[in-house]
């Protein structure tokens, strides 16, 4: 590919038109990230040509729009594996091109990595200017205004390109603000404004009064002045689609040697008319067809746990008021939606802030209402301090409704629910449950709205691998034991449960299979009792071995004068889950069941 560089404005605008059809091939193919990646194509085209990748830090927040960076860095053939095991990762990753600069799949990380970035360039004594691109669902976090708040102080060169495809930042100055920001992209206006500061220092009391005036009410009317209070160079809003724009705005900022906001507005979905404006559905897609752009996959004939709880709670929202709940930033992704349509008033999504969900359900709880806090196993670990301070602290009945617990696929490392059980089980006043079919959740909600202590419910993406069946009302601390066998225990927790029926089917023994149910409380009574009958145990859970269910038995039985001959964890390794299709992660881990049924005769065989 042709140095960008020394491409012609032209020829870099038809660049980014192959880069967006080299994208929408892929993608329609594989899945993945569009509406949001085909709206940065012109802002990553403009990056790349102003900035110099070899040595200035690329860092994109949550890193799904950066497709055009990875084709503009020696991708683009391989570009065709996207999020396909072994093959190109859906977010950056060091571990696969040099040019990422940081793995990334959670939001609002950016402007502190390019903190952080800043200040080893600045004591190595080096020419670099770290360069983030964030969206503008990324503002709504906390963490950014951390990131900024010491930014403004240090005043460390960067350069933050603010991706905004829909927020309101802009909307309510209109006209007048736009054409004032589109003068402050310019070299006139800098160089006024400097000459502005200059003169500021040097009139007499009473003008320097006034000029500043002047200087505050001109900011007044522009969208940078939560920016400009914050210490930082505003620039925009510009057209995030002008790449000429782009380059001299980008230019610009990267010559003030200061930490520079570019404030760009572009098009989700851009150069594909189907999918362009802030619609939710094409921000993640499966594959589909291009000129109809009509999904190609297979509507699954079970429901999905994500739907069941969704059905469900809207069930008991309709019988019962005190019932609330809130999710961030996931509604649809997390079945909240339905309940925020219908409940505008008692369900809530609080954008990006996983912190501010958790600690406003516990005044909930405390005033007598029943939250259910719906967010994703991978996103509750940015809540942790939360769960433990603002929650459990208190011992207050907010249900904590955790989806995606297990492998989620191809998003990968960043998503994989793997750590729910072993980093809320060590909290005190909180229990664990786990269902493991369709049934058995619907139970657990119902379990969990007339508990009022602090509640995890775990649950996994797409469909429970157990089929419906009938299941007993849930009991605090009491497994079911599905059916009986001799000496062999299949111990499953959640969707577990399922992978160890799968397990047993390939097998020719008697086998026990045990819904444990709770982790915690486990239920002792039944666990001394089967391991007088049951002298090999094995563990089935979608989670991390380190904490997790088998240990958590492990350590009960150390306690206890009898216990079985040999217990093994069927968990996860201690690893990070590479991204891919499910049943290739899982065969790669040794997971599937007939994976687990060659385990399972192996260590018999050897304990013979």
């Amino acid at each position: 590919m042709k140095d960008i560089k020394k491409q012609s404005s032209k020829e870099l605008e038809e660049l980014a038109k192959k880069i967006r059809q080299r994208i929408l091939e892929v993608v329609s193919h594989n899945g993945g990230h569009l509406s949001s990646t085909l709206g940065a194509v012109d802002l990553i085209v403009g990056m790349h040509a102003v900035f110099d990748v070899n040595k200035d830090p690329f860092i994109f927040d949550v890193s799904h729009q950066s497709y055009a960076h990875k084709l503009l860095t020696n991708r683009w053939e391989e570009f065709e594996t996207l999020r396909k095991f072994g093959g190109v990762c859906g977010y950056t990753d060091p571990k696969e091109s040099k040019y990422d600069y940081y793995k990334a799949g959670h939001s609002s990380t950016s402007i502190s990595l390019g903190v952080g970035v800043a200040k080893a360039i600045k004591l190595k004594r080096e020419d670099r200017t770290p360069v983030v691109m964030i969206g503008d669902g990324s503002m709504s976090a906390g963490m950014v205004y951390e990131a900024l708040n010491e930014l403004g102080e240090r005043k460390y060169p960067m350069v933050i390109i603010l991706n905004d495809n829909e927020m309101s930042i802009a909307k309510p100055i209109g006209a007048l603000s736009r054409y004032l920001s589109k003068g402050m992209a310019g070299p006139f206006y800098q160089k006024l404004k400097k000459r502005t500061e200059s003169i500021l220092q040097i009139l007499p009391e009473g003008a320097s009064y006034m000029a500043k005036k002047f200087e505050e009410s001109f900011r007044l009317i522009t969208p940078g002045m939560l920016f400009e209070e914050l210490g930082l160079e505003y620039i925009g809003p510009i057209d995030g689609h002008d790449i000429p724009a782009i380059i001299d705005t980008l230019s610009i900022a990267k010559s003030m040697q200061k930490p520079v906001i570019v404030h760009a507005q572009t098009t989700k979905g851009k150069g594909y008319e189907i999918a362009e404006g802030p619609l939710e559905h094409w921000h993640g897609v499966g594959p589909f067809d291009i000129k109809s752009g009509k999904s190609l996959k297979k509507a699954s004939s079970s429901k999905s746990a994500t739907q069941i709880f969704s059905e469900t709670l809207m069930e008991l929202a309709k019988d019962d008021e005190k019932i609330v709940g809130v999710t961030a930033a996931m509604p649809g992704g997390t079945g909240l939606g339905a309940l925020i349509d219908t409940y505008p008033e008692r369900f809530w999504d609080v954008a990006i802030a996983e912190q501010h969900a958790v600690t406003s359900m516990g005044p909930l709880a405390k005033e007598g209402f029943k939250p259910i806090c719906a967010i994703y196993s991978t996103f509750l670990q940015r809540g942790y301090d939360q769960v433990i301070h603002d929650i459990a602290l208190m011992d207050l009945g907010v249900t904590f409704a955790i989806d995606r617990a297990g492998i989620v696929g191809e998003d990968g490392e960043t998503h994989q629910g793997a750590f729910d059980i072993s980093y809320l089980r060590p909290i005190p006043n909180i229990s664990l449950i786990a269902p493991y079919n369709e049934t058995s959740l619907k139970k657990a909600l119902h379990f969990s709205v007339n508990y009022n202590h602090p509640l995890a419910i775990r649950y996994p993406r797409g469909a429970f691998l157990a089929p419906d069946s009938d299941v007993v009302d849930y009991e605090l601390g009491k497994a079911n034991l599905l059916q009986d066998g001799e000496k062999i225990l299949f111990v499953g927790y959640g969707n577990g449960v399922g992978r160890a029926i799968l397990t047993s089917d390939e097998l020719n023994y008697d086998i026990a299979i045990l819904d444990l149910r709770f982790v915690k409380p486990l239920d002792e009574t039944i666990l001394k009792e089967l391991s007088k009958r049951y002298p090999f145990w094995f563990i089935f859970s979608d989670s991390v071995s380190l904490g997790g269910v088998a240990s958590a038995i492990e350590e009960f039985f150390a306690t206890q004068d009898n216990r079985p001959k040999k217990i093994v964890s069927f968990e996860y390794e201690d690893r990070f889950i590479p991204h891919g299709d499910t049943k290739e992660v899982e065969e790669s881990l040794g997971l599937t069941s007939k994976q687990l049924a060659k385990r399972v005769e192996t260590i018999l065989k050897d304990m013979a």
